[in-house]
């Protein structure tokens, strides 16, 4: 009896210490060089991809009219506020009103307007357009058991702490000192480490989140809750069994 109970203990004890840490994602190595923050680019300076979804007002008369384009909209979406929602194809085209396909992908959304103002100029008078990108959104790992989260990048000047708060805050468990954003090039991404454990890290909080960015918050690694919750199906096995042996030696007398 004693070997058996030993033999449990020894796979509980062995098991618990294998995963004696909780699960963490996106790990950087020790003397990792984080980036230093610079002033990030404005969104409307970031350029239009394949796949994004823009949403196209055309006015004449320098913005005097909403030009009605329902009748030639083609596959794109009608909105609330008169805009045509069209999708960046993989060639970098959208097909839009009376132009037909148009190159669009690389450009910034200013430069993207102000090509499309001359190319209706032919059809209309003085043409005013706007572009919005209205699919952009940002990732964020709370950590700490907590669910990620994609949000929409519906306002272009979000900011990380408030990012932070569409997510509700902070966990109880996180790390305010090693928050983590990850941007750029998924091959080799620049990987940026704020702190927000104390009032002086307002100024790098305050940096524009942008399009695909990465926010995940580091989580305090507690090992006595850690260590029960990984052998907590191991200690329902053994008093199941001294549940049965008990139950077996009442039978027995």
């Amino acid at each position: 009896m004693k070997k058996i109970i030993i033999i449990i203990l020894g796979a509980v004890f062995v098991s618990g210490c294998s995963h004696f840490r909780p699960d963490i994602m996106l790990k950087t190595p020790k003397n990792f060089v984080y980036s230093k923050i610079q002033d990030t680019v404005a969104f409307k300076d970031l350029k239009i991809s394949p796949n994004d979804v823009i949403d196209f007002r055309l006015f004449s008369n320098d913005g005097f009219k909403l030009i009605d384009l329902t009748a030639s909209s083609g596959n794109a979406l009608l909105l609330q506020s008169n805009s045509l929602q069209y999708v960046i194809e993989n060639d970098g085209t959208a097909k839009l009103p009376v132009l037909g396909q148009v190159q669009l992908a690389g450009m910034t959304i200013h430069e993207a307007e102000s090509m499309l103002e001359t190319k209706y100029s032919q059809f209309y008078v003085k043409p005013f357009v706007q572009i919005k990108v209205s699919n952009k959104r940002f990732i964020i790992f709370p950590g700490a058991g907590a669910s990620a989260k994609v949000f929409p990048l519906t306002n272009n000047h979000t900011t990380l702490i408030e990012a932070i708060a569409m997510a509700s805050g902070l966990p109880e468990y996180a790390k305010a000192h090693k928050i983590k954003v990850i941007r750029g090039d998924p091959q080799k991404p620049i990987v940026y480490l704020i702190d927000l454990s104390t009032i002086s890290g307002i100024p790098e909080a305050n940096m524009v989140v942008q399009p695909n960015d990465i926010i995940y918050i580091d989580t305090r690694i507690r090992p006595t809750v850690e260590f029960i919750k990984e052998i907590e199906p191991f200690l329902t096995l053994v008093n199941s069994f001294f549940l049965g042996y008990t139950l077996y030696l009442t039978v027995k007398h």
